[in-house]
């Protein structure tokens, strides 16, 4: 009895996150924009491939998946950048604008058949997709409050994704049978300005944080960088391309499967295929529930594992009924993939990079595809078919074995204490943070008890720490006069580290006190990033200076 109630209640706890998530205005129209512009790239790429089918048959269509595969990885980590030089909403909107134009274009140029002109705006097209997708990205931890709304927010991204992956196809491919090619290009062009539309609506800018100045080339490579330089980073990063590459090899095999293996025709590879997006959108419900109890790692490594265990129980059993139910748990291994490594990239990368980081990851992810897609026959002539998919089922167990400790250690550093994530929320100073940044800055909270009657710092001494008041009571004392008092979620210290100046007052504990403390790097290093808080912090320091100041 038990089991069914739970479930139930964490289905509902689910169902009620995603309420609050709706609720929040600026975060739906950016999950809305996402859809509407996922469902263009979907349905528009059918329509260039019918196209050059038609005009040039299957070598065309091959020719140009993979140049446009290829353009896109070589070109996103450099455009994903975008996303950290200038409003993050400017930027999505100016995306879908190009996108509308060409999609005009392409149009205009499908109905004059110009085959030589239409592929090459489709490869400009496929070029500009990631840096929405890294922006949006980029955007949306400054959209949410609490970790588990961006979880939520990731997972309805990602649903939108699974959705986009049939019903744009599906869209593409009626609208084709019903009025032509033409019309598909100017049915995407108003799904852009739709998309457009919604981000213009949103009130948070997403301003990028600043960064040093740096040469041009090492800017641009700023992403590869952070990866390389951040372990947990990398760990993800690299899994999540072991993942694509799979994934390539499953697009390729999904046809030999669907044909040689089981006899369904044709018509069964995309009923195969759509058994996995059909377990993707199941998954939608589940996996705000998972990432919260099991954390963000740990869900990601079982994702990983439910897109590769099966694959491998397929070619033991080759049985429609048993690859059904197994190809389900394939679509829900990618939901809980893409939610949990998403969100563990969003909340690893600094912000000032953020950006250029998603360009890099979407480069890694269509490399991998595009590897896996060419791998896929020299297994299946090899392997077999049967054999082809128990290798490619076997990659991530193998890699993700000797990983496990590692990433069940990300969620052990990642653990945030709820109620240094509320003190530090409710500081003016730290209130126009993204929730990233907040939570690196409640890992790096320190701990500090101080006895009655004892003084934390005296006036004059050097300023080291920035100081909030979990618990207790404390007297501002200048000039060996009281000046004031200050209680729980109170804060003070700021102004030496802030002018780099000695402490311009005396705090002294009136009662036991509970303080949280940051080491001078971390409050100066964030405010160094966060143009918002540092005028916080600087209105603060400025309406204490001129009376009785604390420090």
């Amino acid at each position: 009895m038990l089991a069914p109630v739970r479930a139930t209640r964490r289905v509902r706890e689910t169902l009620e996150l995603f309420r609050r998530v709706g609720e929040n205005a600026d975060l739906r129209r950016v999950i809305l924009a996402w859809a509407a512009s996922n469902l263009a790239s979907r349905a528009s790429a059918i329509a260039v491939a019918v196209f050059a089918y038609q005009a040039g048959g299957a070598g065309a269509v091959g020719i140009i998946a993979f140049v446009r595969l290829v353009s896109t990885a070589l070109l996103a980590p450099l455009l994903g950048g975008i996303a950290d030089r200038r409003s993050r909403r400017r930027v999505m909107i100016e995306v879908e604008l190009v996108r509308g134009v060409l999609f005009v274009l392409l149009a205009v140029l499908v109905a004059s058949d110009m085959p030589a002109a239409v592929y090459a705006l489709a490869v400009v097209v496929a070029i500009a997709e990631p840096v929405f997708r890294s922006a949006q990205a980029a955007i949306t931890p400054s959209l949410v409050s609490t970790p588990e709304e961006l979880t939520a927010s990731n997972v309805l991204s990602s649903g939108v994704e699974s959705v986009g992956l049939f019903l744009g196809p599906a869209l593409g491919a009626l609208i084709i049978a019903v009025t032509g090619i033409a019309t598909v290009f100017w049915v995407s062009g108003a799904l852009v300005v739709v998309a457009i539309v919604l981000v213009a609506r949103i009130g948070v800018a997403g301003e990028p944080s600043p960064e040093e100045q740096v040469g041009h080339r090492r800017s641009l490579l700023a992403g590869w960088q952070c990866i390389l330089a951040e372990h947990d980073l990398r760990l993800v990063i690299a899994l999540f391309g072991f993942q694509a590459l799979v994934a390539g090899v499953f697009n390729v095999l999904v046809v030999v499967l669907a044909i040689e293996v089981l006899d369904l025709g044709t018509a069964g590879v995309g009923f195969l295929d759509g058994m996995v997006g059909v377990g993707a959108l199941l998954a939608v419900v589940v996996a705000a529930a998972a990432t919260a109890r099991g954390g963000l790692a740990t869900t990601f490594a079982v994702g990983l594992l439910l897109w590769g265990v099966p694959l491998m129980l397929v070619a033991g059993v080759p049985v429609t009924a048993v690859v059904v139910p197994l190809l389900l748990l394939v679509g829900v291994g990618n939901t809980l993939v893409d939610v949990a490594g998403i969100t563990l990239l969003q909340r690893s990368a600094p912000d000032a990079v953020l950006g250029r980081v998603f360009g890099a990851f979407e480069s890694v992810i269509i490399g991998s595809l595009g590897i896996g897609a060419l791998l896929a026959p020299a297994l299946n002539a090899a392997f077999g078919a049967r054999g082809a998919l128990l290798v490619a089922g076997a990659i991530l167990p193998v890699v993700l074995i000797p990983s496990w400790r590692r990433l069940l250690g990300i969620d052990a550093r990642g653990r945030v204490d709820e109620a240094a994530l509320a003190l530090l929320r409710g500081i003016p100073i730290f209130e126009p943070l993204p929730l990233p940044e907040l939570e690196r800055l409640a890992l790096a909270l320190g701990d500090a008890r101080v006895d009655v009657g004892v003084t934390v710092f005296a006036e004059g001494d050097p300023g080291d720490r920035f100081y909030v008041i979990r618990s207790g009571e404390a007297e501002v004392v200048i000039g060996g006069n009281r000046v004031r008092t200050l209680g729980a979620g109170q804060f003070f210290g700021e102004i030496a580290l802030v002018r780099d100046v000695p402490r311009t007052a005396t705090i002294r504990a009136l009662t036991d006190l509970e303080l949280g403390t940051l080491e001078r790097d971390v409050f100066v290093g964030t405010l160094s990033r966060h143009a918002a808080s540092a005028e916080a912090v600087g209105s603060i320091v400025a309406a204490r200076l001129p009376s009785p100041v604390i420090s």
